[in-house]
């Protein structure tokens, strides 16, 4: 299951985070956000290595923002508290994956 990212625990389970952290940026309204959601809950399931959050961008403008997010969904990989990888839009599982080893 995905953790909910917010402002609140974002430093703690993302920037200090020890394993890579794959970022969901979703909508409610969202209808490819719906798609991509059980992608990332299969991956949250499989992957024990990293850790797999999900940021509701009405929720939680500020992230939303600092992160630059113009469209959803958006998936942000980072490592050692940087973004490493960015992909927006609808991704097959292999390509989500890819996002993991750049």
């Amino acid at each position: 299951m995905a953790l909910k990212i917010t402002k609140s625990n974002f430093d703690a389970e993302v920037i200090k985070s020890e394993v890579p952290v794959l970022i969901d940026f979703w909508a409610e309204w969202c209808g490819p956000c719906r798609m991509m959601a059980p992608v990332v809950d299969e991956i949250a399931a499989e992957r024990t290595d990293i850790k797999v959050g999900k940021i509701d961008v009405d929720a939680e403008p500020e992230l939303a923002a600092a992160f630059r997010i113009e469209s959803i969904p958006t998936l942000v990989v980072m490592k050692n508290g940087a973004v490493t990888a960015a992909s927006v839009g609808l991704k097959p599982k292999d390509q989500v994956l890819a996002l993991l080893d750049k």
